[in-house]
């Protein structure tokens, strides 16, 4: 009797993890149908969502409500879905330019509002009771930065609670008890699982709820959901995974969420190759949130092994944007070979709508055991010093005919001009503008220095680096956002 039992028992997991795995496949293959177009870059706003989030209030079953405001008075608003008597909470952008998982959430949203799944949207729905705060930042949103309008960062707020950003959360988390909470945030491009040449596309944390990290039935469960995410990226992002660093932070609100009982799941979006604006990783959180959700519903979650937690990479830091491997530095008369890893970093427009790039040396030496999204085999090339053009133009205007290519093949990476464009966003060719008169600095390459110079191979200029951006001078090959303004 008792083998029958276990063999019912085994034919019942089986077919709910078949069920789950075959959620999963269907909702990244449809994915394109739920995707929320409107919010189709990172720097979305407030004022984004709002017209979103009031749609939902003549949707069937969803319940939206103001919980808050932010401190220049920005509601704070909690969509809830579902009859379940789990509670499951899922709160996004803490900080304020970590968007990746709101755009997510607004794609679930269209899910649950279609007519399709119905079946798997049925389990959910009767089991667990979904409840979401998009954007508790909206402050930091509008700016396009971490903090809030206080300065504080409001993950650090979990003690003192002295922002009603971290307020608000606190008093929603007490009032639902929730049983599960995602934290979702997302980390920087530069995160990779560690010994490995992949990016940390999506990095995960069961939070410590005290320092000797302690593994009760709450951190637990929150181990379990993570191995069974990782298991689903795993499908579309090979490699891509990191496991956040687990030491406790006592002001934090994700440790001491998990501490409060909710069992809590930090979910971190790092970086993608060719993913600019982070879309594809957007997916892969619409993916495995709403897979965790239904593995939540069906408790398919349950007979996870904890121990395979431990078996997920940790995260390291170890990317650049474009690393350059055996290039030849000529310094003071002698050849030295060197790497050189490069980072190009975002600097918003006025109003936080857009960014342009600035490229930076942020190592060189031997960086061997470092990793590039770009990774160019320098052996027998040179570096050699870009010059400025002599002709004088007018204006941008003057130069949209020129054959650019040609010049940087002939040496020049910079242009004069009489009057300059206001900003780099302007500065669209791969080639710097400089005002007219303007002298450059000797090239020294040192850590923070801008990388621009040719790659030279037997006297030929084959390559370009512009702003940090590769540039193949054969082929024109290049994902040049922008040269820079040299006033």
């Amino acid at each position: 009797m008792k083998s029958f039992f276990k063999l019912i028992l085994l034919f019942i997991t089986v077919s709910v993890a078949s069920q789950t795995n075959d959620f999963t496949s269907k909702i990244y293959e449809t994915y394109e149908t739920y995707k929320e177009t409107s919010l189709d870059k990172r720097r979305i706003k407030h004022q984004d969502i709002q017209p979103l989030i009031n749609a939902l209030k003549n949707k069937p079953g969803f319940i939206v409500n103001k919980v808050g405001q932010s401190i220049e008075g920005r509601d704070l608003t909690l969509i809830s879905i579902g009859s379940g008597k789990n509670n499951v909470f899922l709160w996004s952008q803490m900080h304020g330019d970590e968007p990746t998982a709101t755009q997510a959430i607004f794609d679930i949203f269209n899910l649950l509002i279609s007519n399709d799944f119905t079946s798997e949207k049925e389990t959910i729905l009767n089991s667990v009771t979904l409840h979401f705060l998009p954007m508790l930042n909206p402050d930091g949103a509008e700016k396009y930065t971490r903090r809030n309008t206080l300065g504080i960062d409001i993950n650090r707020d979990a003690l003192r609670l002295q922002s009603p950003e971290g307020q608000t959360l606190k008093r929603v988390r007490d009032s639902l008890n929730a049983d599960f909470g995602f934290n979702l945030h997302d980390q920087n491009i530069y995160y990779n699982a560690e010994r490995t040449d992949k990016p940390a596309t999506i990095s995960y944390l069961a939070p410590a709820y005290n320092y000797e990290k302690d593994i009760n039935q709450v951190r637990g469960d929150a181990m379990k959901i993570i191995v069974f995410m990782n298991d689903i990226i795993q499908k579309y992002a090979p490699g891509q995974v990191g496991r956040y660093n687990d030491a406790f932070e006592p002001r934090a609100f994700g440790d001491n969420i998990q501490k409060w009982g909710t069992s809590t799941i930090l979910i971190e979006s790092g970086g993608y190759k060719n993913d600019v604006e982070k879309q594809e990783i957007r997916k892969l959180n619409y993916v495995s949130i709403l897979s965790a959700i239904y593995s939540i519903a069906n408790g398919r979650y349950k007979n996870i092994p904890i121990a395979d937690y431990e078996n997920i990479p940790r995260n390291d830091s170890k990317l650049f944007d474009l690393k350059i491997e055996g290039a030849t530095y000529n310094l003071l008369g002698k050849p030295y070979t060197v790497d050189i890893g490069v980072k190009r970093y975002e600097v918003d427009n006025a109003d936080n709508s857009d960014f342009y790039n600035v490229g930076r040396i942020a190592d060189l030496g031997d960086l061997s055991t470092f990793y590039g999204y770009n990774t160019f085999k320098a052996d027998g090339y040179t570096i050699v010093e870009g010059k400025i053009y002599s002709e004088v133009f007018n204006s941008v205007d003057d130069i949209s005919d020129l054959d650019v290519f040609k010049l940087l093949k002939s040496g020049f990476t910079y242009l004069q001009l009489e009057t300059l464009p206001e900003d780099n966003l302007e500065a669209s060719m791969p080639i710097h503008l400089v005002k007219a008169g303007h002298q450059l600095p000797e090239l020294i390459l040192r850590p923070g220095v801008n990388p621009t110079f040719l790659l030279q191979k037997n006297g030929v200029n084959e390559y370009a680096v512009i702003n940090g951006f590769l540039i193949d001078l054969k082929t024109k090959k290049n994902a040049l956002k922008n040269a820079l303004v040299y006033r």
